[in-house]
C-alpha cells in the first residue's frame, strides 16, 4: 500500500471525510486535493532523506512523534496541534512559506479548488502524511524485523509510488524552487 492509499483508506475513509467537512469540500474534492498535494510532500521528504543526516532526522521524528493518531482518530485533525505539527513538517519538507504557496497554487490549477483552501489544507495533509509514513514504516518494521531496512523499504515504496502521472509537474516545480 502506498502513501496515498494509506491516507485515503485511513479509518475506512474517515480522514477524507474529516478533511472534506473541515474545509467545506465533498469527498471527491478532498481526495483530489490530497492527491494533488501529496507529491510535493513526498518530493520534499525525498530531498531531505537524501541530505546528510536526513534519514536519521526522519527516523527520530517518526520515533518521537505520535503522528499515527491523525490516521487513527481523524477528528484530531481539527485540533490546533494538527495544524501546528503540520506547519512544522512543512518547514522541514518544503523549507519556506513561498514554496508552500506555490504547491497550493499548483494543486489549485490541477483540482479547481481555491488556492486559499489548499493553503489551509496543506499543513493538515502534511500531518496526515507523516502519520501514514509512520504507519507504513511500523508495518514494514514488524514484517521485516530490521529497523533500518523496514523504514528504508517503506520510504522507497512510498516515494516511488508518488512520482507518477501528475506528480511530475508538482515535483518539477518544487525542485526548481529549491534550486533558487
Amino acid at each position: 500500500m502506498n502513501l496515498l492509499e494509506t491516507l485515503l483508506q485511513a479509518q475506512g475513509g474517515g480522514a477524507v471525510r474529516q478533511l472534506a467537512g473541515q474545509f467545506g469540500l465533498d469527498e471527491n474534492q478532498a481526495t483530489s486535493a490530497i492527491s494533488a498535494l501529496l507529491p510535493a510532500l513526498a518530493g520534499g521528504l525525498q530531498r531531505n532523506v537524501a541530505q546528510e543526516g536526513g534519514l536519521e532526522s526522519l527516523l527520530g521524528a517518526l520515533a518521537q512523534g505520535s503522528h499515527q493518531r491523525f490516521l487513527d482518530d481523524p477528528s484530531t485533525l481539527t485540533d490546533e496541534s494538527a495544524v501546528a505539527e503540520g506547519n512544522g513538517i512543512l518547514g522541514h519538507l518544503l523549507g519556506s512559506k513561498d514554496v508552500s504557496r506555490q504547491v497550493a497554487a499548483s494543486a489549485a490549477e490541477q483540482t479547481g479548488i481555491g488556492s486559499s483552501v489548499l493553503k489551509q489544507m496543506l499543513p493538515v495533509v502534511a500531518a496526515l502524511a507523516m502519520g501514514a509514513l509512520s504507519r507504513q514504516s511500523s508495518s514494514n518494521l514488524a514484517s521485516q524485523g530490521a529497523p533500518a531496512e523496514g523504514i528504508l523499504g517503506a520510504l522507497s515504496g512510498l516515494l516511488d509510488s508518488n512520482e507518477q502521472g501528475g506528480a511530475a509537474s508538482v515535483l518539477g516545480m518544487v525542485g526548481k524552487l529549491f534550486q533558487k
